[in-house]
């Protein structure tokens, strides 16, 4: 998603590239969080400091590598953490948003080799390659809408194409994708549903 360039200026603390990363993950990470942790207010609070953790560890990024990844492992790594601690204060998880074996799946990723590429960024490798596959103007409004947050009215009005079309394309590109992904990583059903939603 991000070039290197963008990662390379959000290394070297330039705040409009965080502005940007921030503003392009934050919904995907809402979706991701709530996973994990249902009290809304306490998934705002690990997305807040996640990204300050970014912020504060921005030096340690390689621009060759993807930033969406590293912020995901933070965010995951941190609702872990918290639900560690809140089983040792009352004793039980809830686990009502999230399968159990895929949060055991999502925790043994701590345990992996480090020359293996975490689940993060496997998907979000394929996710990526399969967004470049689709064609290219149902690829532009995808990518408009859905990555770069912008109105459907919107877009419709820059690509010259009705409403109804640019609804069309997202629908096609989404069921595209999820197909692809739910192949590739099918203990991951409610990850990819949230990340192309």
């Amino acid at each position: 998603m991000f070039d290197q360039k963008t990662r390379l200026a959000l290394k070297n603390g330039e705040p409009d590239a965080f502005r940007k990363v921030f503003r392009l993950l934050y919904p995907r990470l809402k979706g991701y969080c709530k996973l994990f942790i249902a009290d809304k207010e306490q998934a705002e609070d690990i997305i807040q400091e996640s990204f300050i953790s970014l912020w504060e560890k921005r030096k340690t990024i390689d621009p060759l590598k993807s930033v969406e990844n590293f912020i995901f492992i933070i965010v995951r790594n941190r609702c872990l953490n918290y639900l560690r601690q809140k089983n040792l204060e009352e004793g039980k998880i809830s686990l009502d948003n999230i399968q159990v074996a895929e949060l055991q799946y999502l925790y043994n990723l701590d345990f992996k080799q480090k020359e293996e590429k975490s689940l993060e960024e496997l998907l979000i490798q394929s996710f990526q390659q399969t967004i470049d596959e689709l064609p290219e103007k149902m690829k532009n409004v995808f990518i408009k809408c859905k990555i770069e947050g912008k109105k459907q009215q919107e877009v419709a009005d820059e690509l010259s194409i009705s409403i109804k079309m640019v609804e069309k394309h997202i629908a096609k590109a989404k069921e595209h994708i999820r197909e692809k992904l739910i192949n590739k990583f099918p203990e991951l059903v409610i990850i990819i549903s949230l990340l192309i939603d």
